[in-house]
């Protein structure tokens, strides 16, 4: 009896503290029901992008859950709730704002689409392929750093979603699933410099004629879809004349994610072609000609001296 009177007591002369009990009291409630059905739904779907997709959106249905169940408990009455929202506002503000601004990135990723589990892409000075957005990170697999090219690291790195406002993201798939690359050729002038143009544009018209074909229709999409201009998806070559030899340089696309292999079997098909040349088409290096050696009079006053006295 006297316990139920302790209660009572409490009760009567701490209102808010049993108001803020019951409170988190739903809300673990509703964290624990969230976190059974994504346990549910892992077991259930087969399938991972379902499953993936699903899970998102339990999460967010979570939040949205927990948001009502806080103006339920804090709306007692228009003044009240008002005062309870200023005030929570102020605080969160304050000390949650690289939070919030995380939360609000997710569903700006999410509705305008900026990047998805899959694309590769380069925000914040980190490039990587997509494996994981939630509410808060993004995570990626990350490309470079001390491997050359588009190699992983094999480094696993999680970036706030809040970046998306705070600067560039490049996104190397989404819409068009292809960059254009190039490489420069150093040709000796006393070479066949058409063959060696002959030779180029046959590698890369057997090499790249695949991509060039997917990348006109994709990019026919792109022109209908954004304020854009044709562009030269077939290979081309640019010549350039130096002091030591000739340039050539090929400008090609590629599927964004066999730029370093497709650059490497252009190079050695060349190569090959250009030995079977026997000379006719020669690649060039750096070379420096000594005209002249000035004459050097070395004077030496101590040997002259000692000369001087010997005699």
């Amino acid at each position: 009896m006297e316990v139920l009177n302790t209660i009572e007591h409490f009760s009567t002369e701490f209102p808010w503290l049993i108001k803020i009990g019951k409170y988190l009291l739903w809300m673990a409630g509703v964290f624990i029901l969230i976190k059974l059905i994504r346990t549910y739904l892992i077991k259930k779907l087969p399938d991972v992008g379902v499953r993936y997709k699903s899970q998102k959106g339990i999460e967010i249905l979570g939040y949205i859950l927990m948001v009502l169940v806080t103006i339920s408990f804090f709306s007692g009455s228009i003044k009240d709730f008002g005062l309870a929202i200023g005030l929570l506002t102020a605080g969160i503000t304050i000390t949650l704002q690289e939070l919030i601004l995380s939360i609000a990135g997710s569903f700006f990723i999410y509705l305008s689409k900026v990047y998805k589990p899959g694309d590769r892409i380069e925000m914040n000075g980190i490039k990587g392929d997509v494996i994981d957005v939630d509410s808060i990170y993004t995570t990626m697999m990350e490309i470079g750093e001390w491997v050359n090219s588009d190699n992983y690291s094999g480094r696993i790195v999680k970036i706030s979603n809040a970046f998306v406002f705070k600067g560039a993201v490049y996104n190397y798939s989404q819409n068009f699933p292809f960059v254009w690359d190039e490489f420069t050729l150093p040709i000796r002038y006393q070479s066949d410099i058409e063959l060696a143009k002959k030779i180029i544009s046959e590698v890369a018209t057997e090499h790249l004629s695949e991509y060039a074909l997917q990348a006109k229709e994709e990019w026919k999409t792109m022109v209908h879809k954004f304020y854009i201009e044709n562009a030269e998806i077939n290979p081309s070559l640019a010549i350039k004349l130096t002091d030591n030899w000739v340039e050539i340089s090929l400008r090609y696309i590629v599927d964004y994610k066999k730029r370093r292999f497709t650059k490497s079997l252009l190079n050695d098909e060349i190569r090959k072609r250009v030995q079977a040349t026997e000379g006719k088409v020669e690649f060039a290096s750096a070379t420096y000609e000594l005209v002249s050696i000035p004459v050097v009079n070395v004077k030496n006053e101590k040997v002259q001296t000692h000369l001087k006295n010997s005699r």
